[in-house]
Protein backbone atom coordinates (compact mmCIF):
# COMPACT_ATOMS: atom_id res chain seq x y z
CA UNK A 1 0.00 0.00 0.00
CA UNK A 2 2.51 2.74 1.05
CA UNK A 3 4.95 1.53 -1.73
CA UNK A 4 2.47 1.93 -4.46
CA UNK A 5 1.61 5.54 -2.72
CA UNK A 6 5.50 6.16 -3.17
CA UNK A 7 5.92 5.19 -6.84
CA UNK A 8 2.59 7.14 -8.11
CA UNK A 9 3.25 10.33 -6.23
CA UNK A 10 6.90 10.60 -5.60
CA UNK A 11 8.49 8.50 -9.12
CA UNK A 12 8.62 9.82 -12.10
CA UNK A 13 6.15 8.82 -14.56
CA UNK A 14 8.76 6.90 -17.06
CA UNK A 15 9.50 4.91 -13.65
CA UNK A 16 6.02 3.34 -13.49
CA UNK A 17 5.16 2.34 -17.01
CA UNK A 18 8.73 1.43 -17.48
CA UNK A 19 9.02 3.37 -21.03
CA UNK A 20 12.27 5.48 -21.59
CA UNK A 21 12.21 9.03 -21.17
CA UNK A 22 12.78 11.32 -23.88
CA UNK A 23 14.95 13.32 -21.67
CA UNK A 24 16.82 11.00 -19.93
CA UNK A 25 20.48 11.23 -20.73
CA UNK A 26 20.64 7.02 -20.70
CA UNK A 27 17.36 6.53 -22.71
CA UNK A 28 19.55 4.44 -25.30
CA UNK A 29 20.13 1.89 -22.57
CA UNK A 30 15.92 0.75 -22.61
CA UNK A 31 15.81 0.57 -26.01
CA UNK A 32 15.50 -2.83 -28.01
CA UNK A 33 18.91 -2.43 -30.25
CA UNK A 34 20.78 -1.26 -27.36
CA UNK A 35 20.05 -4.26 -25.53
CA UNK A 36 20.67 -6.88 -28.73
CA UNK A 37 24.14 -5.12 -29.61
CA UNK A 38 24.46 -5.43 -25.66
CA UNK A 39 23.68 -9.33 -26.17
CA UNK A 40 26.58 -9.27 -29.10
CA UNK A 41 29.15 -7.84 -26.45
CA UNK A 42 28.10 -10.45 -23.94
CA UNK A 43 28.37 -13.68 -26.31
CA UNK A 44 31.57 -11.89 -27.51
CA UNK A 45 33.41 -11.56 -24.31
CA UNK A 46 32.57 -15.77 -23.31
CA UNK A 47 34.05 -16.64 -26.61
CA UNK A 48 37.37 -14.28 -25.61
CA UNK A 49 37.05 -15.64 -22.24
CA UNK A 50 36.94 -18.96 -23.56
CA UNK A 51 40.35 -18.38 -25.72
CA UNK A 52 41.65 -16.61 -23.03
CA UNK A 53 41.03 -20.03 -20.72
CA UNK A 54 42.14 -22.79 -23.21
CA UNK A 55 45.63 -20.65 -24.13
CA UNK A 56 46.72 -19.69 -21.08
CA UNK A 57 49.46 -17.09 -21.99
CA UNK A 58 49.33 -13.90 -20.72
CA UNK A 59 50.58 -12.09 -24.01
CA UNK A 60 47.73 -13.63 -25.73
CA UNK A 61 45.21 -13.15 -22.78
CA UNK A 62 46.27 -9.25 -22.31
CA UNK A 63 45.93 -9.09 -26.21
CA UNK A 64 42.54 -10.51 -26.64
CA UNK A 65 41.18 -8.53 -23.56
CA UNK A 66 42.38 -4.90 -25.11
CA UNK A 67 41.04 -6.27 -28.25
CA UNK A 68 37.71 -7.36 -27.13
CA UNK A 69 37.34 -4.34 -24.85
CA UNK A 70 37.96 -1.69 -28.03
CA UNK A 71 35.32 -4.04 -30.34
CA UNK A 72 32.60 -3.97 -27.31
CA UNK A 73 32.66 0.11 -27.60
CA UNK A 74 33.02 -0.15 -31.23
CA UNK A 75 29.71 -2.37 -31.01
CA UNK A 76 28.27 0.05 -28.46
CA UNK A 77 28.97 2.82 -29.84
CA UNK A 78 26.28 5.61 -30.21
CA UNK A 79 27.50 8.01 -33.17
CA UNK A 80 26.93 8.52 -36.09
Amino acid sequence: MLQDWINRNLLPDWANDRSPDECHPHRRRFTSTYRRKRGIVKSVWICSGIVMACQASLVLIITLTLGTTFLSFVILDESQ
